[in-house]
């Protein structure tokens, strides 16, 4: 008996060392819904400017974490002026960051500048926000990588967005370059989401999932296709994740509300 119990108390010894040493052990894991959207300042492909078909999809799709790009902000009378990441956080109840990437002076002193970029919605505070503008070549138009840092129910995630060029496969290679150099290795759960211009077998796209999986590539059902939204024939706008993030599934909702498709996935955040 007294060797028993001996053997009894080593195990309640090493039980709560194993523990300690694996925090997160006995958490439950987090799902975590994502959409992707070029949304075109929010004109769909039948000419209709019409921002709440775009919020009553994301609404429907139960993102958690949304990375929009085309997004206006007071931009002309195209989206009416509208600050758009304004209006789709008040609408959605959401957390927003918004990155400029084109910042123009206003047309009339004492008015917002005009801006046109990229956005994420949270329904979670984002803690940390940078947009870091990419490479560009003389004739095209600047891009950045806007990059927040999401707690999500105790979880660190690192969400990434991004436009890439859609005219030079050189400068579009040199923005996935800088793209990869600015993530880096960070041992944080990382998600690459946006438009990136380029089909998956493209050199631009390869230097990403060099070091990012291809979330359509592993859950994913069918092509993919998200461009044109009317007839769509490639594969352009992605979610790319690091470790820490599983996919569990991917789908292309069919919408006129922009010239392309969204892209929404769901993980499981460990």
């Amino acid at each position: 008996m007294r060797k028993l119990l001996t053997v009894l108390v080593g195990f309640l010894i090493v039980i709560p060392t194993v523990a300690a040493a694996r925090p997160d052990a006995g958490r439950p894991a987090r799902p975590l819904t994502v959409m992707t959207y070029n949304i075109h300042h929010g004109a769909g492909i039948d000419g209709v400017l019409d921002l709440e078909r775009i919020a009553a999809l994301i609404e429907k799709s139960g993102a958690d974490v949304v990375g929009l790009q085309e997004v206006d902000r007071h931009w002309d009378v195209r989206s009416n002026w509208v600050d758009q990441p304004a209006w789709f956080a008040e609408r959605l109840k959401m957390h927003y960051a918004y990155a400029a990437n084109l910042d123009l002076p206003p047309v009339n002193p004492g008015e917002p500048r005009r801006q046109y970029g990229t956005a994420i919605l949270s329904k979670y505070p984002i803690k940390d926000f940078t947009n870091t503008l990419l490479p560009r070549y003389p004739t095209g138009e600047q891009r950045g990588l806007a990059v927040a840092s999401i707690k999500v129910r105790g979880a660190d995630l690192r969400f990434a967005n991004t436009h890439l060029t859609s005219n030079n496969n050189a400068e579009r290679l040199e923005q996935a370059q800088k793209v990869v150099e600015l993530l880096g290795t960070s041992k944080v759960p990382t998600l690459l989401v946006g438009d990136l211009n380029a089909t998956p077998e493209k050199p631009e796209i390869k230097t990403l999932t060099a070091v990012l999986d291809d979330t359509w590539t592993e859950v994913g059902v069918g092509p993919g296709y998200t461009i044109e939204a009317e007839n769509p024939t490639k594969r352009i706008d992605f979610q790319l994740h690091s470790a820490g993030l599983s996919p569990v599934n991917a789908e292309v909702p069919v919408t006129p509300a922009s010239d392309h498709l969204p892209v929404v996935a769901t993980f499981t955040l460990h």
